[in-house]
């Protein structure tokens, strides 16, 4: 076990890795101190992504399961992976919550309303699932079946809003049951900001069918000049113009994504409109509401990992991030914990502007910079854990150039927090949680499109050492579940008994 030297953990969101090409926006970008880092550091590419972090084989990383294994130093099953797990074995459809609820409707006449984003990046849902659950509402004779589509345009591919509104209709049709009554864009119904205004659109075209009126759903994609994000809340009439399917009293609401964090704004709002109007709710897998609301699938176990280690042998760290990623290396890296240790700090950094990642590509990087080497000073601080969030956040764009220039300005915010950590002894621990500007571009049916979502590939894993701290090149395969272990022991701590990853370092 090394001496106990205090350090930094820097998680540089979407850090991807992948050889230079016209797609990525990484290797375009002039990052002269990463790329030095990589060539003289002991440094070693980690796996984010499939089995390696306990999602299905083949899919795409993403920064929850990605902070969340870090924190824990093991493979977690993820939800999704619950999901189908559950749907594979035929458990999903014989659900005993679901059974009672779809025999209630069949009893009352009431309607099952399924509300979820509407495609198959694998980051917040699966389209795929919606055809398990319109097969058991077919099976349990619900009367009505109303879906509520959400467009996506940011983990997936922009502009591809109407095939996945299709593939919605065809498993409906196959099924017998369901019809789209609604369709809104993520930036509406999925927002992470706390801009309420936003998401009562989204919900007033579910409770009350306002909105947009529009004959088909893929008429809704029309609407919009910002892409399948922003179409606007729209709602599918009948030919006397009445909404199709708005929320009845009595009837039944089903939540399909299976990550919680930007789905449950709308979840929240919609519990609390529909509270005394004997509405049931329900979600397909454990979301973070205010008030619960049953899930048919339960979350896996995340917890023992490195928040509770640093707890026990009273190891103070300061967690930094900005708003969009403030609740990964809290609630996240702390297995889905939302207590505060006794030993922890946490600093949300917020700025004045509105955040257009396009126009401001920098974000409030600066002041993230700024307060993590204040921390970094501080003698009574062995662990300083930040997020830099730039290269993702910017990443989901799809827009090329704004992403090279959020790389360029991470790059020079990294070589700053190394020099302050130089100057405090500290070591720095660079990882990226899962890539993504590193393919800014997707072809498909011949045709190549700018392409904003998560990616299989590795990430980098980077020891920045303190001055005479001597540490050996790492060896072997890495994954993100080698993290907590190896900032444990460059803390001198043992790893927790259930850490399945090794010290890289």
């Amino acid at each position: 076990m090394n001496a106990p030297i205090p350090g930094i953990l820097l998680v540089l969101d979407g850090w991807g890795h992948a050889e230079p090409s016209d797609a990525n926006a990484l290797t375009a970008a002039a990052t002269p101190y990463l790329d030095r880092l990589r060539a003289e550091c002991p440094a070693v590419l980690a796996e984010a992504s499939g089995t390696a972090v306990g999602l299905l084989p083949g899919t795409v990383g993403n920064s929850e399961i990605g902070h969340m294994v870090i924190g824990a130093g093991r493979p977690l099953p993820y939800d999704s992976v619950l999901v189908q797990e559950q749907i594979d074995s035929g458990q999903l459809r014989g659900n005993p919550q679901l059974v009672e609820v779809c025999a209630r409707l069949a009893e009352t006449g009431n309607a099952l309303h399924l509300i979820g984003l509407c495609s198959d990046g694998m980051i917040h849902a699966n389209v795929h699932h919606l055809q398990e659950l319109l097969r058991a509402a077919a099976e349990l004779e619900v009367p009505d079946v109303f879906i509520h589509a959400i467009t996506d345009g940011r983990d997936v591919s922009d502009n591809t809003g109407a095939a996945y509104l299709g593939l919605v209709e065809k498993y409906a049709t196959e099924a017998g049951t369901g019809r789209i009554a609604s369709v809104v864009g993520r930036g509406y119904a999925m927002d992470k900001s706390g801009n309420l205004q936003l998401t009562e659109q989204a919900a007033d075209a579910v409770t009350v069918g306002r909105g947009e009126a529009v004959s088909e759903p893929q008429d809704a994609l029309e609407l919009t000049t910002r892409g399948d994000e922003w179409v606007p809340a729209c709602v599918i009439t009948s030919d006397e113009g009445l909404p199709a399917g708005p929320v009845r009293d009595g009837d039944a609401v089903l939540f399909t994504n299976f990550r919680s964090d930007r789905i449950q704004q709308l979840a929240d709002l919609l519990h609390s409109r529909l509270a005394s109007r004997e509405v049931t709710l329900l979600s397909l897998a454990q979301y973070d509401t205010r008030a619960a609301i049953p899930a048919l699938v339960p979350r896996g176990d995340a917890g023992d990992g490195l928040a509770v280690q640093l707890a026990a042998h009273g190891i103070r760290s300061v967690r930094i991030a900005e708003a969009e990623k403030f609740e990964h290396v809290t609630y996240y890296l702390n297995g889905r914990d939302a207590a505060v240790q006794p030993t922890e700090e946490h600093v949300k950094v917020t700025g004045g502007e509105p955040p257009d990642y396009q126009a401001r590509p920098q974000m409030n990087l600066a002041k993230v910079t700024e307060v993590v080497c204040q921390a970094a000073a501080r003698s009574d601080v062995p662990l300083v854990i930040a997020n830099l969030a730039n290269i993702d956040v910017v990443g989901h764009t799809g827009h090329f150039d704004a992403t090279r220039q959020a790389a360029e300005h991470t790059d020079r915010a990294v070589e700053e927090i190394c020099d302050a950590a130089r100057a405090t002894g500290r070591w720095v621990l660079l990882v990226g949680d899962h890539g993504n500007a590193e393919k800014m571009r997707i072809t498909s049916d011949g045709q190549t499109r700018p392409y904003g979502g998560h990616t299989t590939n590795p990430v980098p894993a980077v020891l920045v050492a303190a001055e005479h701290q001597n540490v050996d090149l790492p060896t072997g395969t890495a994954t993100l579940a080698d993290i907590a272990p190896s900032v444990l022991s460059l803390l001198a701590l043992p790893p927790t008994k259930v850490m399945t990853g090794r010290p890289l370092w």
